[in-house]
């Protein structure tokens, strides 16, 4: 039963219509302040997850590696150009709030806006992380970690952008949902060392989502997503063939 991702859904949805609802009445000072509490509850699940790593080659060798080929083929760039197709199906449905001035610079920022909340909702390395975890081993606490933090994060973009925030959580939960499946799949083939791993592996897209999050460092936490598709065979690699020699 997907439970985290039944979980996350719902909060985005929750946080869109609790976030129109509310409208402008939150500052602006409340908002930055409560985004740095969010990536202070990133590092924190950040850092829990790393500390389980076993294979520590393995680990930095998969980001190292899977970052570069991240960059290479520029996914980051492919997630955003998704977002704008997302956005502008989306936009079809609902039209997002307008300023009184109703300027194209104020329109454009908005739709800067909805693509990023679309890529950090849709694409982002906790969630992929998240919904792996619980296929393989029923472990919802992730997303539902995650939930909490994204509820606010809807009600707050969505209170600039309206009811359009809530429509996210469709595409979210299909996109999550079919990851929970295939790691269902994949769970019987991997040893307790390669989970161990992976999980590392997710807790280090975890802490630089915390440093995007306080606007400390923009990392390129897209492109670093085939990190985790290279680290449990780069982990069972290592202790099958490499650690017997180093040992």
């Amino acid at each position: 039963m997907p439970i985290g991702v039944l979980v996350n859904a719902l909060a985005i949805a929750t946080g869109g219509i609790l976030g129109t609802i509310a409208g402008g009445r939150l500052s602006q000072d409340f908002k930055e302040k409560l985004n740095m509490v969010f990536g202070c509850c990133s590092f924190a699940m950040g850092i829990s997850s790393i500390c389980l790593m076993e294979n520590m080659p393995a680990v930095v060798f998969s980001v190292i590696i899977g970052t570069s080929i991240g960059l290479a083929v520029h996914l980051g760039d492919w997630i955003q150009k998704g977002a704008i197709l997302l956005q502008k199906g989306i936009a079809s449905v609902w039209k997002m709030e307008k300023s009184a001035e109703g300027s194209a610079a104020f329109r454009e920022e908005q739709t800067s806006m909805l693509i990023t909340i679309i890529v950090l909702f849709c694409a982002s390395g906790t969630g992929i992380y998240g919904s792996i975890v619980a296929g393989m081993e029923g472990d919802h606490s992730i997303l539902i970690a995650k939930s909490i933090l994204d509820l606010p994060t809807a009600m707050i973009f969505a209170c600039g952008l309206g009811a359009v925030v809530a429509f996210i959580a469709i595409p979210q939960f299909l996109i999550f949902f079919l990851l929970f499946l295939l790691a269902g799949v994949i769970y019987p083939l991997t040893t307790p060392a390669m989970v161990n791993d992976f999980k590392a592996c997710g807790g280090i897209l975890l802490f630089a989502t915390g440093f995007r999050m306080i606007k400390l460092k923009a990392f390129p936490t897209a492109d670093m997503i085939p990190a985790m598709v290279l680290v449990m065979p780069v982990s069972w690699f290592w202790v099958e063939y490499v650690l017997p020699f180093v040992q």
